[in-house]
């Protein structure tokens, strides 16, 4: 079935009670912690169908994070490659410098409404850990990030972003010392602080209710992008385009065009140096049904169920899993599925700042690097929509590392 195929889909029913999308999702975890999801599902029940809820959230999205964020025509991008008009949802605009800020909010005012007053989170690229930092500070709540050693050092600037509003970032020394270490360790501690602690998981993926929460915080990026595309172009966009790490910027942009079957979704992995064993983070491109951290989904693994190696420019992709909604709507054949290779995502962090004066995450850069080669495909008539999930400043010190290591050095300005 194709992306496009008009399956019935109610997309509202999703999660069933258990946490379940078809086969994928569900609670996998210690007995230790299932009564602090089972006051984290109630909690959240009720924060959902409670007006002042909702009220205080939109306002702290306003005020704090800066919605509604643009959505922005890259002209220069769309004559560049001749074909598609490219959109640019900017996320990047947002309080941080990502999409995060959004599900953080959220789960920070949930975790005030629990009486949790110690915040835990796990962090790949940093900007998960900067937008927890940031509203534990404005709420006054403890705030503990776990981030593995590689990751600490690849985006140091989010470190001390962190630790400037008063977090504490505990390095992971463990295994590949990436997220999947960093989510470990944030797991123990949530084990053992059960009682005092809530855990602000950073996208759609773990144990139920997680995936539906951190989805249902980030609709506000769809919502937006429907209204805004109406008001530009007087129709919906031809596709949706958005890097997919756990997902929770693809799910927020795509959740609202699900039933949309003229809009085609499509989400990016991480295809690092290749598809081999070790060298890249594309779960649907060489990975299996399998448990991890929480829940069952697509999984990096062997044959013996041990998960293996990882490997992506982006430390936000760098993970051996996939959020389990974008598993069951791949069966569906309702969101399709590439991956760019850490070449391509270079020449499109570069290309963007380029030709439009916006440098964009290392992650996003995945999502923008599909993009150039969809538009070139497309006709003129057509609309692409792409997620800039977050800004680049995270990663010039990395980028220009690697540019400096390769030769022939860098291209010059894009004409």
């Amino acid at each position: 079935m194709s992306a496009t195929a008009e399956a019935p889909l109610d997309r509202l029913s999703l999660p069933d009670a258990a946490g379940h999308f078809g086969p994928y999702g569900g609670v996998f975890v210690p007995e230790t912690l299932m009564a602090a999801l089972e006051e984290l599902t109630a909690a959240y029940a009720a924060a959902r169908r409670d007006p002042a809820f909702q009220k205080e959230l939109d306002h702290h999205l306003m005020e704090f994070a800066g919605r509604p964020t643009e959505l922005y025509f890259a002209e220069r991008l769309t004559q560049h490659c001749g074909g598609a008009k490219i959109y640019l949802k900017r996320e990047d605009l947002l309080h941080t410098g990502a999409h995060k800020i959004n599900n953080a909010i959220g789960q920070a005012l949930l975790a005030r409404r629990m009486g949790k007053k110690r915040v835990i989170a796990e962090t790949g690229a940093g900007q998960h850990g900067v937008a927890t930092a940031a509203v534990c500070a404005k709420f006054g709540l403890e705030c503990v990030v776990y981030m593995g050693a590689v990751d600490m050092e690849r985006q140091a600037l989010n470190v001390f972003r962190m630790r400037l509003m008063g977090a504490e970032v505990r390095s992971v020394e463990a295994g590949q010392r990436t997220l999947k270490e960093a989510i470990n360790e944030a797991m123990r501690d949530w084990v053992t602080h059960v009682r005092t602690t809530h855990y602000i998981l950073g996208t759609v993926y773990g144990a139920h209710p997680y995936p539906m929460m951190v989805r249902d915080f980030h609709r506000v990026i769809g919502r937006e992008a429907m209204a805004q595309l109406q008001a530009r172009e007087g129709r919906l966009p031809d596709e949706l385009i958005a890097c997919v790490g756990g997902g929770s910027n693809a799910m927020g942009l795509f959740f609202d065009f699900l039933e949309k079957p003229t809009v085609r979704l499509t989400g990016v992995e991480a295809g690092g140096h290749g598809i081999s064993r070790g060298d890249h983070a594309a779960r649907f491109a060489g990975g299996r049904l399998g448990v991890l951290q929480g829940c069952k989904t697509f999984l990096l693994q062997d044959a013996d169920g041990q998960i293996e190696g990882t490997h992506s420019i982006s430390a936000g992709l760098d993970y051996a899993a996939v959020g389990p909604e974008h598993a069951f709507y791949r069966d569906r054949g309702r969101i399709d599925f590439a991956y760019a290779t850490d070449d391509a995502v270079l020449a499109a962090f570069q290309l963007c700042a380029r030709l439009e004066g916006i440098i964009p995450a290392l992650e996003s850069s995945h999502a923008l690097a599909h993009a150039l080669v969809r538009a070139r495909a497309l006709p003129a008539d057509k609309i692409i929509v792409v997620s800039l999930s977050g800004r680049g400043d995270k990663d010039v010190q990395q980028v220009e590392k690697i540019l400096a290591q390769k030769v022939p050095s860098a291209p010059g300005p894009a004409r």
